[in-house]
């Protein structure tokens, strides 16, 4: 089995900053690609940002310039740097992962149980 957890959501003024891991766990052979998903209330999930295993990165129009997807891949971790934060990135996040439990498996996607992110004064 393979987990993905999720952790460093909360509640943030507009214009703060957060930051968004993401660490799988359980029977990993590799990890392909990675990314960060939100989906606000009434709204279909959307990507936030994409990183491959060797480090090149995606960004949505919406969050360019304010938003970093730092990976670590010798720990199996993501993260999610968001600075000058507005109403409009509040949802909940979600960590997905391409992985490979062993040598010969094909890359299987894998889903965190989300994030909650609330920028509001």
């Amino acid at each position: 089995q393979v987990q993905l957890v999720e952790s460093g959501g909360g509640l943030v003024q507009p214009g703060g900053s957060l930051r968004l891991s993401c660490a799988a766990s359980g029977s990993i052979f590799s990890i392909n690609n990675m990314g960060w998903y939100r989906q606000a209330p009434g709204m279909q999930r959307e990507l936030v940002a994409a990183i491959t295993s060797g480090g090149s990165t995606n960004y949505a129009d919406s969050v360019k310039g304010r938003f970093t997807i730092p990976r670590d891949n010798a720990k199996n971790t993501m993260y999610l740097q968001m600075n000058g934060l507005k109403p409009e990135d509040t949802a909940v996040y979600y960590c997905n992962a391409q992985v490979r439990r062993y040598y010969n498996d094909i890359a299987r996607h894998y889903w965190g149980k989300g994030a909650l992110v609330t920028v509001s004064s």
